[in-house]
């Protein structure tokens, strides 16, 4: 592959698309034209290229399809940092916020790693043992319990933000009414499936004044009140889902898990604070990763018959066959389209509204790039007619292109760590 003619200029595809590990091929053309004169300003078809095709990368988020292009979104970074480009406020840092994990409850015992001692089963299991977040009883695990719960656990979400506010109301002794005059709640928050294929819920979530970022919260809007206020919103009867009897299957009430946890965001850490960097280092990681980390699938089962084709594991499976039988009692919970995410049916990530930019921003900042790209090579726009004709030819690299590809991943990946090292140590130097 290498020593073949065509081998720069697909070396040069590859790289433009970021070193993707399955790139969508095209074939076509495209032309654009003085609307005037009819001068062909530009034109460009595949049919000049070494095989006829042009590589541009897929966009998947997910690691496991791949790996270079899953990225994380600079949602949740600006609203903890700020970025006047996405019209965030630097003056964020210093509004109360806190990085608060949600948990599941327990459906029955696991296979785990505690920080003492042995798992139930007598073992100490290794890192990377395939058995964590199993079930030790598989006859009497509650696997309906848990796709249930993920597949409400959006509505559980809208509760506990919707008491928040009242529990924050109830603290600063002003109605729900006056405390959107003074104080908006925002927030930023990815899911993450635990080996045992339950939700978890992690978010940043901050105190604004009535402007959202723009503004500075009351005084008396502080992260021991909000935390405080976290912890009573979880706590109370209002924050719960009650699924209904179907079937065989009985009435189920869901919480949150126990195991809460709330840490302050620090702009810099001193070693014992969650920082701006390493909360966003965490999304990046739960942005990639979806079910297909507890062994289930990356895409939606057509059939039963897919788990033995691709061997599915047994706890995962359990999962999956779980929601298809429970399809038919929940008709509306959609509960067989979303067999691969074990019930869950929301999106990885959701937001508030001002808790920073949105993602149609992004794309029209993107598109405004390349918009401008376009003005500075043909000139205005409204004098240029622009044609174009692309037919969906394919995706993926042979194995010697692959092998190639992930080494141009590599070199690409090294450079972004080497700038964002270089960036931590400059924002170091002036703080």
């Amino acid at each position: 592959m290498a020593g073949s003619p065509g081998f720069d200029r697909w070396k040069d595809q590859v790289h433009r698309t970021g070193g993707c590990s399955d790139p969508i091929h095209l074939t076509g053309w495209t032309l654009a034209k003085d609307r005037t004169t009819g001068e062909t300003l530009r034109r460009y078809s595949t049919d000049t290229e070494p095989d006829g095709r042009l590589r541009v990368a897929c966009g998947n988020r997910r690691a496991s399809r791949c790996p270079t292009c899953a990225y994380t979104y600079h949602l949740i970074r600006a609203g903890l940092a700020g970025d006047e480009s996405k019209d965030i406020p630097a003056t964020v840092r210093d509004h109360p916020r806190v990085f608060t994990t949600l948990t599941a409850p327990s459906f029955g015992p696991v296979h785990n790693r505690p920080d003492r001692g042995v798992c139930r089963c007598g073992t100490r299991h290794p890192e990377d043992d395939q058995a964590l977040g199993t079930a030790l009883d598989p006859a009497t695990y509650d696997y309906a319990g848990t796709v249930l719960f993920n597949n409400h656990a959006g509505q559980l979400w809208q509760r506990f933000t919707t008491r928040l506010r009242r529990e924050i109301a109830a603290r600063a002794g002003l109605s729900q009414r006056e405390l959107k005059d003074v104080l908006r709640v925002s927030y930023g928050k990815v899911a993450e499936f635990q080996k045992r294929g339950a939700i978890h819920f992690h978010a940043v979530i901050r105190l604004d004044g009535p402007d959202s970022p723009d503004t500075a919260p009351p005084s008396w809007a502080t992260v021991a009140v909000l935390t405080d206020s976290i912890r009573a919103a979880v706590a109370h009867s209002y924050t719960s889902i009650a699924v209904p009897a179907a079937g065989d299957e009985p009435r189920r009430p869901f919480r949150w898990g126990s195991q809460l946890d709330i840490r302050p965001v620090k702009a810099f850490g001193d070693g014992t604070d969650i920082t701006e960097q390493a909360v966003a280092s965490y999304v990046a990681k739960y942005a990639t990763k979806a079910a297909e980390s507890t062994g289930s699938l990356d895409r939606r089962i057509g059939n039963r018959e897919v788990l033995d084709l691709l061997d599915v594991p047994d706890y995962p499976r359990r999962l999956i066959e779980a929601c298809l039988d429970l399809a038919p009692l929940y008709p509306d919970r959609k509960l067989g389209a979303w067999a691969h995410m074990l019930g869950f049916r929301g999106h990885f990530s959701t937001k508030s509204r001002r808790y920073s930019t949105t993602l149609g921003a992004l794309r029209q900042i993107r598109a405004d790039y390349r918009a401008a790209q376009e003005h500075d090579v043909l000139g205005d726009p409204d004098t240029v007619l622009v044609l174009a004709s692309w037919q969906y030819a394919g995706h993926g690299h042979t194995a010697g292109e692959s092998a190639l590809a992930a080494s141009i991943a590599r070199d690409i990946q090294l450079n972004r760590e080497t700038a964002r090292e270089a960036l931590a140590d400059l924002e170091g130097e002036r703080s």
